[in-house]
């Protein structure tokens, strides 16, 4: 998620039609690897490029989905860490929001402890990871964590969405 989200925050349920469940479930991983990926993509649902682009769009305003791209593994392309803050309740909205105004931050969510904001930063290079570290940590007022990846573990987190 690009945007930290509490338990006791209300969550908008969205109605999906069957074209966007089958987008979903069919291109939750491998998203085509070419120059027209959404065409690739319409071509196997049946459908036209503009209407999955236009589908994608209403995923994306809605927070169905919070980003479209690839997930690379770590250590393999550029530089890598987890993050963790701890901000005061009252401030992580606020905080959640400057992290996600950097491109290098893939995603943040919440989590109920001392270190209640995580994310991941991904850089081209490890200066320029120290780099955002060092900026967001001088913005925010907070202390960041930092861990890196030790040891990779793989954990395929797709699931069939709908039956």
């Amino acid at each position: 998620m690009r945007r930290a989200a509490s338990q006791n925050r209300c969550v908008q349920r969205i109605d999906l039609n069957d074209l966007e469940k089958r987008l979903l479930d069919t291109f939750q991983k491998g998203l085509p690897l070419s120059a027209t990926p959404y065409r690739d993509m319409a071509d196997r649902l049946g459908t036209s490029e503009a209407l999955v682009i236009k589908v994608l769009q209403r995923l994306l305003e809605t927070g169905v989905v919070s980003r479209i791209g690839p997930v690379f593994k770590p250590k393999r392309i550029g530089a890598s860490t987890l993050a963790a803050m701890s901000v005061p309740p009252q401030k992580l909205d606020q905080v959640a929001s400057l992290i996600n105004s950097y491109p290098e931050v893939n995603h943040n969510y919440e989590r109920e402890d001392e270190y209640n904001l995580w994310f991941v930063v991904t850089t081209a290079s490890n200066v320029r990871l120290e780099e955002v570290l060092n900026e967001l940590e001088q913005l925010t007022g907070y202390p960041i964590l930092n861990l890196p990846l030790i040891k990779q573990h793989h954990i395929d987190l797709g699931f069939p969405l709908w039956c």
